[in-house]
């Protein structure tokens, strides 16, 4: 399949609804600003000198451990940001299923790790037809029960698919997500898959992230026991000889407490070790939850400077009815609500300003599908009140929630200039 150059036009929200259709390449040329309304409002935009940062800061961080980067591709889905991570030294991108894994590979990814288990027929099918066309591609998903293997070995024998796919054994955690939970259920896991005629153990992985709870000791205690798990359950396939190459891959690593297992990737076990950290939302941060998290990663590393948000929502500000209460022109359809409730970071005067940090008690309590409601103090002066007209953006948390509302995104400069674009395929 060949993807040609991605179109920008009406047809996406946010673009110049009498503009023709663009190439990205001309986006830097219609001199487009933000700040002066040349765009329609909502509109998620990406900060470039933060994107920057944030590449540099996790490709460094990765590089002092001795670790490899392989993001998560679903928190954006857009191809245009993964080959910026794959530009700066990623070694691969993370993806959750057989579809957004086969949106990678043709948009030119070289390895994709499947941090999912797969077993449905249709995704098998649909990963060996990928193989087939690319033959060079490289691609691993997660096993953690022998069902599975018995499942995927009776689709082969029915398809007649004589190929092997490569795959990891998934270490889970009591009451969270997949993986095996016991070190006996690990074992018979791995060592079915390395009697399969259809699979490969290339390693072993585990995933973090929704055990974190911004506690020093508590985190840290979590992670060892984990990670503990991991490297147990490697020495045990090493001396059965059940990893199917030289090289092993441990892999880990969400977005909040990924400098943890970080210490871990990269144990000495008498063979070469591949550690790879999967953390998706480094690339664009966000405003509140993973900010926080953020401050306990810089606190445990005595770190001075971190990520950085690159990503804000705009909105105007398009009803005051009442004291008190100025309804945004943005909802639910526009940004993340999963988590917590997006919140007011600057405002200008929409007509070419510059941003101005809003007032203190400012605060999005609500939203609706197109509104969102801004309440403010209406005994403080009437310079703090939101302005009929103006530009309001906001931070969010847990960027993947925002990205899939939107089909392409504005890249703007410091000034807000438009300076590039990018697309998602959600």
């Amino acid at each position: 399949m060949n993807l040609s150059e991605p179109s920008f036009g009406p047809h996406l929200k946010g673009f110049p609804a009498s503009g023709a259709p663009l190439a990205r390449a001309q986006i830097p040329a219609q001199d487009w600003n933000v700040l002066r309304g040349d765009l329609a409002l909502p509109l998620a935009v990406l900060k470039q000198s933060e994107l920057r940062h944030n590449l540099h800061w996790m490709r460094d961080f990765c590089a002092q451990r001795g670790l490899h980067l392989a993001p998560h591709g679903k928190t954006s889905m857009s191809p245009e940001l993964w080959q910026l991570q794959l530009d700066a030294g990623a070694w691969g991108i993370s993806f959750a299923t057989v579809f957004q894994a086969a949106i990678g590979a043709r948009h030119g990814v070289p390895v994709l790790l499947i941090a999912n288990q797969v077993i449905q027929r249709a995704e098998l099918d649909a990963l060996a037809a990928l193989h087939a066309e690319r033959p060079p591609l490289r691609s691993m998903f997660l096993v953690d029960a022998v069902g599975q293997v018995d499942a995927i070995e009776a689709w082969a024998a029915d398809r007649g698919f004589t190929g092997r796919f490569e795959v990891l054994l998934e270490l889970g955690i009591t009451g969270q997500r997949t993986g095996t939970r016991t070190a006996d259920e690990a074992r018979q896991t791995a060592a079915r898959i390395a009697a399969s005629p259809v699979l490969q153990l290339a390693g072993i992985e585990c995933y973090e992230g929704t055990t974190a709870y911004c506690d020093h000791a508590k985190d840290r205690a979590t992670v060892q026991g984990l990670m503990d798990r991991v490297e147990t359950a490697a020495r045990e396939a090493i001396a059965q000889g059940w990893f199917a190459h030289d090289e092993i891959i441990l892999t880990a690593g969400g977005s909040a407490i990924f400098d943890l297992v970080a210490e871990r990737l990269a144990p000495d076990l008498g063979r070469p070790v591949r550690g790879v950290l999967r953390s998706g939302c480094y690339l664009t941060h966000d405003h509140q939850r993973y900010t926080r998290y953020l401050c306990c990663v810089g606190e445990r590393l005595n770190l001075k400077e971190t990520l950085k948000p690159a990503l804000e929502v705009l909105a105007c500000v398009q009803s005051q009815p009442e004291p008190g209460l100025a309804l945004l022109s943005m909802g639910k359809r526009d940004v993340a609500h999963d988590l917590d409730l997006p919140q007011p970071v600057w405002r200008s005067d929409g007509q070419g300003g510059a941003p101005q940090a809003v007032p203190a008690h400012w605060r999005i309590d609500a939203l609706n599908d197109q509104h969102a409601y801004l309440r403010f103090d209406a005994a403080a002066p009437q310079a703090e009140w939101p302005r009929l007209g103006e530009t309001v953006a906001s931070g969010t948390s847990h960027p993947c929630a925002t990205f899939d509302r939107w089909r392409w995104l504005p890249v703007v400069d410091d000034r807000y200039a438009v300076v590039d674009a990018v697309t998602t395929w959600f």
